[in-house]
């Protein structure tokens, strides 16, 4: 997993290339958790094109960090899923609580 970054306009871009499985997810977890420290931002928007595959340790990745950052009043917003993301994203009700933008 390669997790680029950047901060722009007040808004953390975070983009997610390879898998998010259970053998990415600790070493996921930590860099996401040292980036989301970073000051100067409101929002995050997490872009999920290069996204290969995600499997349920992902989600919960996933789902941690949003439950960090709520803490914040930081939300956390997704672009550009791949067809596997949208997928599951869908069908976990995901977008409920990471809302998708274009």
């Amino acid at each position: 997993m390669e997790i680029k970054n950047r901060i722009y306009n007040n808004t953390l871009y975070v983009l997610l290339h390879g898998e998010l499985d259970e053998h990415s997810a600790a070493a996921t977890r930590i860099k996401l958790d040292d980036i989301f420290k970073s000051t100067g931002f409101r929002q995050i928007i997490i872009d999920l094109s290069e996204l290969d595959f995600m499997d349920s340790t992902g989600i919960g990745v996933l789902i941690g960090r949003y439950k960090k950052m709520k803490d914040k009043n930081i939300p956390i917003f997704i672009c550009n899923p791949s067809a596997h993301a949208e997928k599951i994203f869908k069908m976990t009700g995901l977008y409920e609580i990471m809302p998708k933008i274009i």
